[in-house]
């Protein structure tokens, strides 16, 4: 027993002597630090403690700092033997005072029975000393909230370990919580300061009100500024973590589910979407950082503080962070949500409302029974308070909601914010980003639309089809964001072999305009493009190399967009020119061989080049068909479906009528949507409205039919609730591409705010031609591959599918439902080959009580199966299928632009089509040849078709009046250009006609038509109009092997009329306008797969050989009206006008 005691005393005696030594030698900095100039007394507290480690000390020493520490170290070993020595008679006396002896007369003078000789310079006045009992501390994540505080593992959780913790006899003990002083027992402190005496919540209080609130961590951080200065910005971190950081602080009594619910979010963003997410709790706070803290309430705060300035740092790291503790003070809460605040960090305070008495059944560990039992003490929500939240984020109320519903709610939030998307947040709360994470609106700013169209007068122009209208209206209002114009070839390169492309639109790797820029096949980036989005659809624009080479020998950088009636629409920057690798594009991107496919055709149709480059919408693009109010562009739509208030939104597709099993469906999906938690989704309407094949019901017949489905609302059970909907027009072309094409389907939804799609069998297909090599009159496509390749696609993102279901019609109370398989013969089914069949019969409702197993034989159907008011509309469709006055599709339902003395009949773009003359007659027969005005050189031109207009409109011979109306293809449709634009104004010269009886040199005959004139003025010129033409010459077309001559001439109203006499003229004010001519003549056929055409002679006759073919025709025509002096055949043309044979 002596030698312990021997050992013992001597141990101290070492460490305090060595203690001394070093405070005699070496000074504390800190005592210098907090002198007042004023008082040289220090103020600091006794023992105080440098603000580095020994080693991290060491590691920032200066030179002459490191020879002073080596002086300092040699002096302690100079001077430590005679410490030791005097350690040693310390030691000694220590044991001769525990002898038996020596305690008794310690007890007899009064000493306390095993306690330490306290002094008064080491104990602070009036505190006593105090033993440290041991205490428990329950595992979990409650352990702060008092001496008895429980795990919050949920309410199926079984009861945890206890853990009992003492002060290692190494260190300095510390009190377990109480509110009585008086009870404490004296410290065995063995002369070192008491820590019970010390208010460590004060010093702590008082240190962090010394501490500036911002450190300047670097050169780019000023006094005052935010550490940020110093850090990679937030943006740019979460752009590139793909989410932003958040701290979502779970707060609720013990037991509430705060560590059950976290883990379930957790376990969901970490595995099922790859996000980074850390939970702080008890757990992993005790362990390390707050191991040192106690429960009192200076202590509970400092926890508090601590945790949530780890979670300040991690969320700004982009870490979501899932806090779980009680926290049970309304202002330490407060504080931690300030310094997100302060910080622009999200900050969520969850509160978990469950009644005291519902935890006390749940009780998992057995706390809330021992508190009953009055073995517990100071346990929060119990005994000791909880400050619940005054305007928590979200309340959860767990005693009423499974684990994964509280998980769904939390999840929900933070997708509706933004949260899970590194991307800022470009949308209304609940609706995605743009993929891409661009809002994207092409539309050229209403002041500077005049400018805009100015310039594009200027520039080459580019023909663009109504399909590629429709494109360009995807582009334009961002339906396929993140795509800015027509693809440039890599981008088409991206599309076709990955069905998506990479994106890097905050440019992490310096590959922002990487499809923006022109294709570089030789250099390429360091880094790829971050971020994948879909696009499994090629958007290209083709010409021919009649638009290829005015692009190219233009000094502009742009060209302007025209319509095939000759609108320019857009201006597109940058172009690049590619080929057209037509049979690789429809490979890939079909991956069927079907010549017959009609988009195929378009495809094959389309001229040799494409061209790439980003586009500027001039105006809106309307279609003034009627349908207008149902255009709506992305951006619209997000605005509308933010003030239904929607907090999701689902899309459903239509091509067909809609009846009471699509109504079913859509109902039943937001019926869905409502059980996971959402509480107003919205449904979108979405008819396709672009292009399709010639066989689909028109876009006019299923709009109005769904216009009725709205007007029925909830009374019919084929109806929708207008409070619930959108119905908006959808406006790309259909392709029939299959699960290729569904996948754009859906993307496009997404970036006009959809979160979920809802998919059909066999979406996008069709059935094979009689050209398809492997599937004639079969479906192209497996019926199911395109739900599952679309919930698979690559760039996808959070976009859900919600698939089909097979329903049908329930006889016993008319309404369409998924069947009861065990009363299947209550059900009948309605396929579309059977609705199509009753339309076009003129079907009319079956009895409600009596329904025929065979409708096609009653001709009835079901009075459940659609709207009334729909099925009219419907009907009316099938049984007047060739009336010619549907909308296929949307196609620009434009004016002519015919001159004002003119009268038309019928829809322009249409067969119906006719323009007439209100002063004359015929065009062709009742105006004189030359104006009386002028010389022989002018003559009258009559405008067929107007600068820039592709519809091949001319005068008809064989109708009354000879109206000027659109010629017409094999099949019986309308005709256009298709090779280019036309950089002329064209027409015919009245009283002429090329006698197929005229040969040439060549024996070619005229073409049977009046003599065709090509204006090259600057100036469109209107339909019907009559313009004063000087002629300069002419070439001579052999067409087919007829001889199709062409005027040359200019509008005496032309700026440059002034200018040009003949054709040497011509070339001087406007080079190379006779090489366009050639090209055009002998080439514009080969764009419909025609040969090309050959000229007579190469070069331009002059004025006077001109004039000799003007004269020569009108002798012609003479001839034809009975005026000449030979008589020949009629031909079958109309030619009872005045100016002919008429009276």
């Amino acid at each position: 027993q002596a030698r312990s005691y021997f050992f013992f005393g001597w141990r101290h005696c070492f460490h305090f002597s060595q203690s001394l030594l070093i405070r005699l030698i070496v000074r504390n900095p800190l005592r210098h630090q907090h002198r007042n100039p004023s008082n040289p007394t220090p103020t600091m507290a006794r023992y105080a403690y440098a603000p580095l480690s020994v080693d991290e000390g060491r590691s920032r020493r200066l030179p002459h700092e490191a020879a002073a520490e080596s002086e300092r170290a040699a002096k302690v070993n100079e001077r430590m033997p005679m410490f030791v020595g005097l350690c040693v008679l310390v030691a000694i006396t220590f044991v001769l005072s525990r002898s038996p002896q020596a305690a008794n007369a310690g007890g007899a003078a009064g000493a306390p029975s095993g306690g330490n000789v306290s002094h008064a310079a080491t104990v602070p006045e009036g505190t006593a000393p105090v033993a440290a009992p041991t205490y428990t501390v329950p595992a979990g994540d409650d352990w702060r909230s008092g001496s008895a505080a429980s795990s919050d593992a949920g309410a199926d959780a079984a009861a945890g370990p206890v853990i009992q913790i003492s002060p290692p006899q190494s260190q300095t003990a510390y009190p377990a919580p109480t509110n009585n002083d008086v009870d404490k027992e004296p410290c065995d402190c063995d002369g070192l300061v008491d820590p019970s005496a010390i208010d460590m919540g004060a010093l702590r209080a008082k240190a962090l009100a010394a501490t500036p609130p911002h450190i300047i961590e670097c050169s780019a951080a000023t006094a005052g500024e935010s550490q940020s200065a110093c850090h990679l910005p937030s943006s740019t971190r979460y752009a590139a973590l793909g989410q932003k950081g958040a701290t979502l602080w779970m707060t609720g009594c013990s037991g509430a589910g705060k560590t059950t619910i976290a883990t379930a979010l957790e376990d969901r963003l970490v595995k099922a979407y790859g996000k980074h997410v850390y939970r702080l709790d008890g757990d992993n706070l005790r362990t390390g950082i707050n191991r040192d803290l106690t429960f009192s309430e200076a202590d509970r705060a400092e926890s508090v503080r601590r945790t949530g300035e780890i979670a300040t740092l991690f969320a700004d790291s982009g870490v979501i962070t899932l806090v779980g503790l009680i926290s049970p003070y309304r202002g330490d809460r407060d504080a931690v949500r300030k310094r997100h605040e302060d910080q622009g960090i999200p900050f969520y305070e969850i509160f978990l409302d469950v009644p005291v008495d519902e935890l006390k059944k749940r009780d998992p560990k057995g706390q809330y029974a021992r508190v009953e039992s009055g073995e517990l003490k100071h346990f929060t929500c119990i005994d000791d308070p909880y400050e619940p939240p005054l305007n928590p984020e979200i309340t959860l109320k767990t005693h009423e909601l499974e684990i994964e519903q509280s998980a769904d709610i939390l999840f929900r939030r933070l997708e509706m914010d933004g949260i899970l998307e590194g991307a800022p947040k470009l949308t209304p709360p609940g609706l995605p980003n743009p993929d891409g994470d661009e809002e994207i609106d092409l539309h050229v700013p209403a002041d500077q639309r005049e400018a805009k169209m100015a310039e594009a007068e200027t520039l080459p122009k580019v023909l663009i089809t109504d399909l590629d209208l429709n494109w360009l209206q995807v582009i334009g209002e961002g339906w396929a964001s993140p795509l800015k114009g027509f693809m440039r070839e890599g981008t088409l390169l991206e599309v076709l072999h990955f069905n998506s492309i990479l994106v890097d639109p905050f440019n992490l790797t310096d590959n922002k305009d990487i499809h923006t820029s022109t294709t570089n096949f030789e250099h390429f980036k360091p880094y790829r493009p971050p971020h994948r989005v879909s696009m499994s659809v090629p958007i290209t624009l083709a010409c021919t190399s009649y638009t290829k080479t005015a692009i190219e020998s233009s000094p502009h950088n742009a060209v302007a967009l025209t319509t095939q009636m000759g609108n320019i629409v857009a201006i597109l920057r940058n172009p690049e020119i590619y080929p057209n690798r037509k049979e690789e594009i429809v490979t890939r991107m079909f991956g069927v061989i079907d010549m017959g496919h009609p988009y195929i055709k378009e495809i094959y149709k389309g001229g040799d080049y494409l061209i790439g480059g980003e586009v500027e919408l001039l105006d809106r693009i309307r279609y003034n068909d009627g349908l207008d109010q149902w255009r709506k562009t992305t951006k619209e739509l997000m605005e509308e479906f933010k003030d239904k208030g929607a907090d999701t939104v689902y899309a459903f597709q239509t091509r067909n009528p809609t009846h009471a099993g699509h109504a079913y469906l859509m109902r039943s999906a937001g019926e869905n949507l409502k059980r996971q938690g959402f509480q107003n989704p919205v449904l979108w309407l979405s008819p396709l409205g672009g292009w399709t094949k010639e066989d689909d019901v028109p876009l006019d017949v299923r709009v109005k039919q769904h216009e009725e489905v709205l007007n029925s609302g909830l009374e019919h059970p084929g109806g929708l609730d207008p409070a619930k909907t959108v119905m908006a027009i959808w406006p790309a072309p259909m392709v029939y591409a299959g699960p290729t094409e569904v996948q754009f389907h859906a993307k496009s939804r997404r970036s006009a705010g959809a979160s979920y799609f809802v998919v059909g069998r066999d979406p996008a297909g069709m059935k094979g031609s009689s050209l398809a090599v492997a599937h004639k009159d079969d479906d192209l496509y497996d019926g199911d591959h395109g739900r599952y390749v679309l919930q698979n696609s690559p760039g996808i993102g959070s976009m859900k599918m919600l698939s089909f279901v097979k329903v049908m019609y329930d006889i016993t109370d008319n309404v369409m439902k998924i069947p009861d398989e065990s009363r299947m013969d209550d059900f009948i089914s309605i396929s579309g080959s059977k609705m199509r069949l009753l339309a076009r019969n003129g079907a009319v409702p079956c009895s409600p009580t009596n329904i025929p197993t065979d409708l096609v034989e009653a001709n009835c159907v079901p009075s459940g199966f659609m709207v009334p008011k729909g099925w009219d509309i419907v009907v009316d469709y099938y049984r007047n299928i060739d009336a010619g006055r549907w909308i296929p599709w949307s196609r620009p339902n434009v004016d002519p632009g015919a001159c004002y003395n003119t009268q038309s009949e019928g829809k322009f773009g249409t067969m119906e089509f006719s323009l007439k003359s209100k002063n004359y007659d015929s065009f062709w027969h009742d105006i004189p040849i030359r104006p009386s005005e002028h010389g022989e050189e002018i003559v009258n031109f009559v405008t067929e078709i107007p600068l820039h207009m592709t519809a091949k409109m001319e005068v008809q011979k064989t109708i009354r009046g000879n109206p000027i109306a659109q010629d017409s293809n094999s099949d019986g449709s309308p005709r256009y250009y298709t090779y280019g634009t036309p950089f002329f104004n064209y027409g015919f010269i009245p009283q002429t006609w090329e006698d197929p009886e005229l040969k040439d040199s060549l024996g070619n005959g005229g073409d049977n038509d009046p003599l065709d004139v090509m204006e090259i003025g600057s100036e469109r010129i209107n339909m019907g109009s009559i313009k004063q033409c000087r002629v300069l010459g002419h070439l001579e077309l052999i067409d087919e092997g007829e001889m199709d001559n062409k005027i040359i001439c200019i509008s005496l109203e032309d700026k440059d009329a002034d200018r040009i006499h003949s054709m040497d003229d011509l070339e001087r004010v406007k080079p190379g306008t006779v090489d366009n001519l050639r090209d055009w003549l002998t080439r514009y056929k080969t764009s419909d797969g025609k040969p090309e055409n050959a000229l007579a002679r190469e070069t331009p006759t002059s004025v006077s050989e001109a004039l000799e073919l003007i004269n020569e025709t009108h002798l012609r025509w003479k001839n034809l009206c009975g005026k000449g002096s030979s008589t020949v055949s009629d031909h079958g043309f109309w030619l009872d006008s005045p100016g002919c044979k008429g009276i």
